[in-house]
């Protein structure tokens, strides 16, 4: 049996011990894959499994370790991947019965280079079809719940990813994020989450190239080992028309920020979003802990304008781009949610996209406005704590019904818009006792500072009682499993 405080360690500091000859890659992986085995029944999170391959790659991680070689940067750590993300000769589902057999022949660019850099994918992670959703389930692995309670929502899409991190299954993994996949799950199952400015992470799979809205960014329990991560997967390359030229370097560690030198906006609904009072007043409760960190914390935020309208039809293009030839072969190949974006999408006229192009460039200048007066925003990742997982997603807010199955994200989505870095830290407990998410944000493309600035807040909120990261109870997770996870499965 693998020693379990294997799964309780940084990927830094796992790396630094695989280094050192303290641990070894074969023991940190076995640990992990004792960890699944042991809580996934309870959570499910995880998808299709590689843990034979992954062995055979331990194993040679160790030997180069014995031989003195030089090691790659994430050379033995385990990784996950979310079943959204192409890896060459491993089941690849994207959440949808159509690729319940599909295994594909060649990884992602973010994938390949994961590996390059020695990082070990051993498992994918689960995700609602075609990542439409905030809530992780699917016809093909079932739903995902969250690690505090197993029956309420992990978030999503990138949920799997979020719970297997938690619950120390994995080191890192992989997500992604359009209306606030990486963010959300990271805030409701107490983990960090890195929405990086679009075009870092280099994509070949999105069909609208020069679309800003969808991005790939990295997962972990800390900033310090987000940082690790992003330094792998950020790349330029000629396939993706957003990419750029990057230093990984830039990126390897957290750049020193002094939170006494900032102003800082803080909100609770960011000028538009609908958020749950209570949970509205557990933000205020949290700014009041905080506020001292900084040079100046006053309530402000950027005019995000009609940012609903905007994303919905922004988010709707992206369907019809993505699901066009499906939808003409058997609408009934795709799942509400999915079907729900296209039909909106495929009934919009071109002065509606237009329309809603123009509203995004001005948001974004208005958003950049307030960044000249302030360093940094914060405010919650989501607007309410989390709800039950069989609630496929809100329909209203205070009393009020909401616009869309997606309305409730809009304190993500928002962020979404302006192209903004964004992170999503843990910050405690909320009103209900589940976790807290903070979400960080900083101007345009200045992905170094919003990590940095994110990771200062996580160092100092260490030192203040109920304000770290909590913890589930792996034991209890552990004593059985929760069979209605599964229930929704399309056999």
């Amino acid at each position: 049996m693998a020693d379990p405080s294997l799964n309780d360690l940084s990927a830094r500091e796992a790396r630094r011990m695989i280094g050192s000859k303290e641990i070894s890659p074969v023991e940190l992986l076995e640990a992990c894959v004792e960890r699944i085995e042991a809580v996934d029944p309870a959570v499910n999170a995880i998808c299709a499994r590689d843990f034979d391959r992954a062995r055979v790659a331990a194993v040679e991680a160790e030997r180069s370790v014995v031989r003195g070689d030089d090691l790659p940067p994430l050379h033995g750590l385990p990784v996950g991947v979310k079943d959204l993300e192409d890896t060459a000769g491993l089941l690849t589902t994207y959440g949808s019965p159509q690729y319940r057999n599909h295994v594909p022949e060649t990884d992602e660019i973010m994938v390949a280079r994961v590996k390059r850099a020695g990082g070990i994918v051993f498992a994918k992670t689960n995700t609602p079809e075609f990542g439409a959703g905030a809530n992780t389930r699917n016809p093909v692995w079932g739903a995902t719940g969250n690690p505090f309670n197993p029956m309420l929502n992990a978030g999503g899409s990138s949920g799997g990813s979020a719970v297997a991190l938690a619950t120390g299954m994995m080191p890192l993994a992989t997500g992604s994020d359009m209306g606030g996949s990486l963010r959300i799950p990271a805030a409701y199952c107490g983990v960090a989450g890195f929405r990086p400015t679009p075009g870092l992470v280099a994509t070949a799979k999105r069909k609208l190239g020069w679309s800003s809205l969808s991005v790939s960014g990295p997962m972990a329990r800390s900033i310090d080992d987000i940082c690790m991560l992003l330094a792998h997967q950020a790349a330029d390359d000629a396939r993706d028309p957003l990419s750029t030229a990057v230093d990984p370097r830039d990126f390897a560690t957290p750049m020193p920020i002094d939170l006494g030198g900032l102003n800082v906006g803080w909100t609770t609904d960011f000028g538009f979003a609908p958020v749950d009072k209570a949970y509205a007043q557990t933000m205020r409760d949290k700014v009041r802990q905080i506020k001292g960190f900084f040079r100046e914390c006053v309530e402000a935020t950027p005019d995000l304008g009609d940012a609903e309208g905007t994303f919905s039809t922004l988010r709707a293009l992206s369907f019809v781009a993505n699901h066009r030839e499906t939808y003409a072969r058997d609408p009934g190949l795709l799942g509400p949610n999915v079907r729900a974006n296209y039909e909106q999408g495929a009934a919009m006229s071109l002065a509606d996209v237009a329309a809603a192009e123009v509203e995004h460039t001005n948001l974004y200048r208005r958003t950049e406005e307030f960044f000249q007066e302030f360093d940094l925003l914060i405010g919650p990742t989501v607007p309410i704590s989390p709800f039950p997982w069989q609630t496929w997603y809100l329909e209203e807010m205070n009393g009020e019904p909401l616009r869309s199955y997606f309305s409730w994200l809009a304190p993500t989505f928002g962020i979404t818009l302006t192209t903004c870095p964004a992170a999503s830290i843990p910050l405690g407990l909320d009103e209900k006792g589940m976790p807290f998410g903070l979400q960080v944000i900083g101007p345009a493309k200045d992905d170094g500072f919003v990590l940095g600035a994110a990771h200062a807040i996580e160092q100092a909120v260490r030192r203040m009682p109920g304000l770290g990261r909590p913890t589930p109870d792996i034991a209890k997770l552990a004593a059985g499993p929760t069979p209605a996870l599964k229930s929704i499965v399309e056999k």
